[in-house]
């Protein structure tokens, strides 16, 4: 019998969308999905750092990768969006430090916070899209979503920070 790892390491879509297998640590596997994409992408924009069209050229490729990945793997699993599957949170949480960034960790940890806040919540339109696109595309879109709200309401909380501070 199989465990959830050596499932994970069968097929290259498991992989990716259970986040190298942060999606199986339990309990909250979104939130360890999400810590393991921040931390990547402290990693990566260390690395890219001199390169400004380089994150939007690693969003625009490994988003199809993602609905691919979310995809097969939901299939696989029998569940559209298994909690295993985190590819989705971790390419969010790349968008959200992209408009973040750079910032001191407390902001950093605020971001991760509303994202996850507002991923967990799924306010509508976001619980709509999770409830009727039941494939990877409605797996990473419900997350894109989420992100932007979190981005939205950490740059008016930042500004009115600011405006009060002056």
């Amino acid at each position: 019998m199989q465990t959830r790892f050596q499932w994970m390491l069968v097929h290259p879509a498991h992989i990716i969308a259970q986040g190298v297998g942060s999606g199986l640590l339990h309990p909250a596997s979104g939130t360890w999905g999400t810590l393991v994409g921040w931390l990547v992408f402290v990693f990566l924009n260390q690395s890219l750092g001199a390169y400004a069209w380089a994150w939007p050229l690693v969003l625009a490729v490994s988003f199809p990768v993602g609905v691919w990945a979310c995809h097969v793997t939901g299939k696989q699993l029998g569940v559209h969006d298994d909690s295993s599957i985190v590819f989705d949170e971790m390419w969010a949480i790349w968008l959200v430090m992209l408009f973040v960034m750079p910032a001191p960790l407390w902001q950093q940890a605020i971001a991760f916070a509303l994202f996850r806040l507002f991923d967990i919540w799924k306010p509508y339109p976001i619980r709509l899209v999770d409830a009727q696109w039941t494939n990877g595309l409605g797996v990473m879109l419900d997350d894109v979503m989420a992100a932007f709200y979190a981005l939205l309401v950490f740059s008016v909380g930042k500004q009115a920070f600011f405006w009060m501070m002056s």
